[in-house]
Formats: structure tokens, C-alpha cells, sequence
């Protein structure tokens, strides 16, 4: 099974995600998905969108959230 490939978009804003995903994601009778529009993406993952906030908060670290809060080594972006 691919984890990678194209999907088109209806007129009517819909698209199907392939049978394999379907299967691996649990979603064979239907299913709700939560979508994260990152401007030059979009980001899928099963589920609701809480489920795809407490993913994504669970994923960066302490160490990630003090990188960010001092700017990433820059002083200057650390004050905007």
C-alpha cells in the first residue's frame, strides 16, 4: 500500500480516499477526519479536530516550547 498519492477535488468540494486508507484508518462505514490548513498544505488525520490539537500539542516537547519562546536563538524574533 502506497502512503503517498493524488486525490481530486469534485466540483462539489468532495474527494475519496482510497480503500487501503480507508481500511488502516477505520473508516469502511464512514468516519469523521480532521483537517489542519497550513496555508501551502493541508494536513489529514482521522478522527475530530480536538483529537488533531491534543496530536499535535503532545507532539512538541518542553524544549520544543522554550526554542519558541526565546525566538529560536533570535533575540528579535523572541519580542514579536
Amino acid at each position: 500500500m502506497s502512503n503517498s498519492g493524488d486525490l481530486k477535488v469534485s466540483s462539489r468540494g468532495q474527494m475519496s480516499l482510497p480503500a487501503a486508507t480507508r481500511r488502516r484508518w477505520g473508516l469502511q462505514d464512514g468516519g469523521d477526519i480532521a483537517y489542519l490548513d497550513l496555508g501551502n498544505a493541508v494536513i489529514l488525520v482521522a478522527g475530530r479536530v480536538e483529537s488533531l490539537r491534543r496530536e499535535l500539542l503532545e507532539s512538541v516537547t518542553d524544549e520544543d516550547w522554550e526554542l519558541a519562546r526565546t525566538g529560536f536563538g533570535d533575540p528579535d524574533l523572541a519580542t514579536e
